[in-house]
């Protein structure tokens, strides 16, 4: 059985501003985790106040994996983070706390705990796959501070259309000189690099992937950039069992998965849900706004098993119908 695995929870990092477009503002971003929850879960909002779109309107990558769910059909896990807000999704927490601003000294001080809690819970999951996703606003710069705390070579994806690397760079050097850290001095110490420069979220998801593959429960990591650092924390931790990133085509084609998933001996799976040429709010995909997220990569991905890949373009407008999200761009 096929297990779908969302891993939420929040950042500080989320509020510098320029940073992230996972959320229409940045009072409105904190929501964005407890309604994607929520989404995959029911289809609809029950507790978060607002469907999480960008400031353009571009709707959250969940819309598309609850439609890929209708469709397919796939039992869900909801794994707290620590959200902020509450969500209506009922969830499995690992003693993790919200996380704060990448450039203080320690912003994820939970990190160790939460990962040996989501280890054992990976470990006795009674699945024979998990696609593991996140959604945590932020976080593709807190994914930059754990590979340069690795000493990783790999570039970050963006929700926004225009990628501020810059601004990510530059917040990240910040943050290596507030922990007193050199760019790959945390390297085969994947506790540390997560608590100095991550996020709960990556810490999560890295130890419940460490946990499964040491049950031998196969694991696809379904994202982009955020997913490619919690793989480089799970090799860093000596974990060698075979790993997969079902990653989307807008973020393959805004930076090089190929190489540093083949540098971490990783399969990486592209796949296009065809949303290019539409008029319609999902033509923002196609235009570099949101990419990715939510596991999203890895839901198309069992959509292209089940022959269902088609359908899932009209099923992300009908749960955007029901849900209120705009239709036009």
């Amino acid at each position: 059985m096929t297990r779908f695995v969302l891993v939420a929870g929040t950042t500080e990092t989320a509020k510098i501003d320029g940073i992230s477009a996972a959320g229409a503002d940045p009072d409105l971003r904190v929501h964005t985790p407890s309604a994607d929850a929520e989404l995959i879960e029911y289809g609809h909002l029950v507790r978060a106040p607002v469907v999480p779109v960008s400031p353009t309107g571009c709707p959250t990558p969940a819309a598309v994996t609850r439609a890929v769910r209708e469709r397919v059909g796939f039992e869900t896990l909801v794994v707290d983070a620590d959200l902020v807000e509450p969500t209506g999704a009922p969830t499995v927490g690992v003693g993790a706390t919200p996380g704060r601003d990448v450039r203080d000294a320690e912003p994820v001080p939970t990190a160790p705990g939460a990962w040996v809690a989501a280890r054992d819970l990976g470990r006795n999951l009674p699945d024979d796959e998990l696609v593991v996703g996140e959604t945590i606003p932020g976080g593709t710069t807190t994914a930059l501070g754990v590979c340069r705390a690795l000493g990783v070579a790999a570039s970050v994806s963006s929700s926004l259309p225009q990628n501020p690397v810059a601004l990510k760079r530059e917040v990240i050097e910040t943050a290596l000189a507030a922990s007193d850290l050199d760019p790959g001095e945390a390297a085969f110490r994947p506790r540390r690099a997560v608590r100095l420069l991550g996020d709960p979220v990556l810490a999560v998801v890295a130890g419940l992937t460490a946990g499964a593959l040491e049950s031998g429960t196969d694991v696809i990591l379904g994202g982009g950039t955020q997913l490619l650092a919690a793989a480089a924390l799970v090799r860093h931790a000596g974990v060698a069992e075979p790993l997969t990133l079902a990653s989307t085509t807008y973020v393959a084609d805004d930076v090089d998965l190929a190489t540093v998933t083949a540098d971490l001996d990783c399969d990486l799976v592209v796949t296009d849900p065809s949303f290019d040429g539409r008029d319609d709010a999902l033509a923002r995909y196609a235009d570099g706004e949101a990419k990715e997220g939510a596991g999203m990569g890895g839901a198309l991905l069992l959509a292209d098993r089940a022959n269902a890949l088609d359908a899932v373009a009209d099923g992300t407008l009908e749960v955007m119908e029901r849900i209120g999200t705009p239709h036009e761009p």
